[in-house]
């Protein structure tokens, strides 16, 4: 058993609480929680500042972070951005990416994200023939990120993609051949071979995998009716939706109907649907992912970045969807970050403040990503993993900031101290394991022009 006291916390139901135990067993769960006591001779102090649970990253494509601050000089829009993912993509080996994936996953895990969902369709070699026998690790890219989660310490939803064509009516281009199968069935058994082989080779509190549908851009309607039919009731499901309007487009021309319209067209919006981006939608399109239960995960840093547009989030919780928040494509590794520009899109989008109070905003980045994600969320009560993030509330961003309202000053910068499963993993910016991030994300990113 492990016991922190915290001078603050912020703990499930009841806010911000003075002077908190929280006790922990041995496999890291909270046992108690227990406010307004002093601090025992026992208990660990290294959580300085105020104490929330740890964030939960429910959209992340690891490789997209070689993209980060080299993509500003020729303007464009996402479409352009797109042929410089795809650039970055053909660089990778299952060694290479092990290598940055795990250097991302750092990067997370001293910024206070101690989960990832982690939406990956980089799974064959360039060409696409498969990794095997006579090629290598068999799921070698899709295990390359799993080891890469459990050496940075972070818990990992692999989320294998389904992707099988490049656009709605259009064949893989060469960039998207080592991201595709032959067809929705062959997808379906690959999928089923990997989870069992995860399953055998890692802890499920720590790695798990779920599925993903690109977007109906990449995945046919008669795939949808497979897979609909095909994918066990219990995994949990993403797609990237509505994230352009030209998606829409095509989607209406094609099938009359928008991404949502039809995804629902096929049963596949349940509350075990995670929506990734969710930008562009009709007021029917929110109505029914309200409905569903689905859970909207919004990318606020990359919307912006990418020139998405801003999403109608509120909206979205106003009808009955669940928000959460993701990371995407890594123009900043930082859930503060996060939080606030939610809830600063909400004003510029609205002319309204306090779209999402303090409390939404922590709640969107730790339990709101709990249906979506296979491994556990955090939250400061008993039966929730001990994953835990200390800020300091005397910086210069936090300096006088009413502590509840962290979620609208702080930074990654603050970051005190990062705990997984009970275990101190980070301390001021520094990963107990592997050190210094930003040392180790050089390193990495020197061998990728």
């Amino acid at each position: 058993m492990i016991t922190f006291w915290c001078e603050q916390a912020w703990v499930a139901g009841r806010g911000i609480q003075p002077r908190v135990r929280i006790e922990a067993d041995d496999g890291g769960t909270i046992t108690a929680v227990t406010a307004g006591v002093d601090a025992a001779p026992a208990d660990r102090r290294d959580l300085a500042g105020v104490v929330f649970p740890a964030a939960a990253n429910a959209h992340s494509h690891a490789f997209h972070r070689l993209l980060r601050g080299r993509t500003h000089d020729d303007g464009g829009d996402f479409w352009g951005w797109r042929e410089e993912m795809y650039r970055a993509a053909r660089q990778l080996t299952p060694a290479s990416y092990e290598r940055l994936a795990t250097a991302v996953f750092t990067e997370m895990v001293v910024t206070g994200w101690t989960s990832v969902a982690e939406f990956h369709y980089v799974h064959h070699q360039p060409g696409g023939e498969p990794y095997g026998p006579n090629g290598g690790e068999k799921h070698a890219m899709e295990l390359a990120l799993c080891r890469a989660a459990v050496t940075a310490g972070i818990r990992l939803t692999l989320l294998d993609t389904c992707y099988l064509a490049g656009g709605i009516g259009a064949p893989l281009n060469p960039d998207q051949e080592r991201f595709g199968d032959a067809d929705a069935d062959a997808w379906l058994r690959r999928f089923t071979d990997l989870r069992r082989s995860v399953a055998e080779q890692f802890e499920p509190a720590f790695v798990t995998v779920g599925a993903a549908l690109h977007s109906v851009r990449a995945v046919p309607e008669q795939a949808l009716r497979t897979l609909a039919a095909g994918l066990p009731a219990d995994v949990p499901l993403h797609i990237h939706l509505s994230e352009q309007p030209a998606e829409n487009a095509d989607c209406l021309k094609h099938y009359g109907t928008t991404p949502t319209g039809l995804l629902h067209r096929h049963g596949l919006l349940t509350d075990r649907l995670s929506a990734v981006h969710a930008t562009h939608l009709t007021p029917e399109d929110i109505t029914l992912l309200g409905a569903a239960g689905t859970t909207a995960v919004i990318c606020p840093t990359t919307e912006a970045d990418l020139a998405d547009g801003i999403g109608p989030a509120r909206a979205l919780r106003d009808a009955g969807a669940r928000i959460a928040l993701g990371t995407d494509q890594h123009a900043v590794i930082d859930p503060w970050l996060e939080m606030r520009a939610l809830e600063h899109g909400e004003r510029l989008a609205s002319g309204h403040r306090g779209r999402f109070a303090p409390a939404d905003l922590l709640n969107a980045a730790t339990t709101g990503a709990s249906r979506s994600m296979a491994t556990p969320v955090a939250a400061i009560r008993v039966g929730s993993p001990c994953d835990l993030v200390s800020i300091d509330q005397a910086s210069l961003r936090t300096a006088g900031s009413d502590p509840a309202q962290l979620p609208l000053t702080a930074t990654a910068a603050d970051v005190t101290a990062v705990v997984v499963a009970g275990r101190v993993i980070a301390l001021d910016g520094q990963h107990l394991d592997l050190g210094d991030p930003a040392a180790l994300l050089a390193a990495t990113l020197k061998g990728h022009g």
